[in-house]
């Protein structure tokens, strides 16, 4: 049985390490090819013990944490983020960020995508925000690491309300799997009103 939980202050503090860990094995996979480093996500991971907005949503089995979901308010994430989104016409103060959904794969297909969506939103409209974005970054269709049996999330993402942000981009920097340093990756933003 797998429990989700919603954290915040201290213990959404405590379960970071766990997050970080999730996400440089899951952010391994296609499309982000990351090559992360626990030193990295720490210092990634700090917005979210920074933000009194911030939170974690934990899937866990038993004791183990096994997928996470984070959110923070627009305005507390990486200005790298909320540049791009000034000229929306949504003031900052109203967006709610969703930033990373990192799932082991063999606890998907359980509905548990959604629940980390129903939570962040629920939140979301706690804090008063009437606005929730995400990014997703965005890869060549004909990259050499692209698997064949590649699936996005967009037709999941479509269903949920969310609709592509045209033109609107962010990019942020990380190694790739196989590189020796960071590139810039263009993220394409996706937003719904609650």
């Amino acid at each position: 049985m797998i429990e989700t939980r919603t954290l915040t202050g201290a213990a959404l503090d405590a379960a970071l390490d766990d997050v970080a860990r999730l996400r440089i094995a899951v952010f391994r996979d296609w499309p982000y090819l990351y090559d992360g480093t626990l030193e990295y996500e720490r210092d990634y991971l700090q917005t979210y013990r920074d933000s009194p907005g911030a939170i974690l949503v934990g899937a866990f089995d038993g004791d183990r944490l096994v997928g996470a979901a984070t959110g923070t308010p627009m305005e507390d994430h990486a200005e790298d983020f909320a540049a791009p989104l000034k000229p929306c016409g949504v003031p900052l103060d109203r967006i709610f960020y969703c930033a990373e959904s990192v799932l082991l794969p063999e606890y998907r297909g359980r509905g548990l995508g959604h629940r980390f969506f129903d939570l962040r939103e629920a939140h979301a409209r706690a804090l008063g925000r009437s606005h929730v974005a995400f990014c997703s970054v965005l890869r060549p269709a004909d990259h050499p690491a692209r698997p064949a049996s590649y699936r996005s999330n967009d037709a999941f993402w479509t269903k949920r309300g969310y609709a592509p942000l045209p033109g609107v981009l962010a990019e942020f920097s990380w190694t790739d799997v196989g590189d020796s340093a960071e590139s810039r990756k263009p993220l394409q933003f996706w937003m719904r009103a609650l």
